[in-house]
């Protein structure tokens, strides 16, 4: 069996964990990182569950990689996340000298690209717009449900 590894199939991985989040009433953000073409760390938001502003889906999964390979570097690896890294996360990810970000929707209030300055480590490349509407679309609808006082977030 052919297996095709590609930016949508892994940020299909991060939907998944986004909608985890979603499940337990957190803000849908989910995260996979994967090295040498196999998820090793998947994650979502944790704020709500764990009382803790840090807990976002990037610096979860970023430990449980680092945890997976024994090292704080993550120079080979590739963080996928349904939305813009904050300038948190993104100053988490020149830490941990991520080699890549790809990430779907772009965060037009918070993401670390309003800041116009260099967060991430200058060997780190970024694709954007993968699967940005589907990403998006979460957010919005849970947004949209939060703002109605509903406790259905379909």
């Amino acid at each position: 069996m052919l297996t095709i590894f590609s930016d949508e199939a892994f940020m299909k991985e991060a939907l998944k964990e986004a909608k985890l989040a979603l499940a337990e009433d957190e803000v849908p953000i989910g995260a996979v990182i994967v090295c040498d073409n196999r998820v090793i760390a998947r994650a979502h938001n944790l704020t709500e569950r764990l009382n803790d502003v840090t807990a976002h889906a990037e610096m979860q999964a970023f430990t449980s990689a680092s945890g997976f390979l024994g090292g704080k570097y993550l120079s080979e690896c590739t963080l996928y996340v349904t939305v813009e890294p904050c300038p948190m996360c993104a100053g988490a990810s020149f830490w941990a000298q991520i080699g890549r970000v790809v990430y779907g929707a772009r965060d037009e209030k918070r993401g670390y690209s309003l800041l116009n300055a260099v967060i991430l480590h200058p060997r780190t490349s970024v694709k954007s717009g993968v699967m940005e509407a589907e990403c998006a679309d979460l957010m919005r609808s849970f947004f949209k449900s939060k703002r109605r006082g509903s406790p259905e977030l379909n």
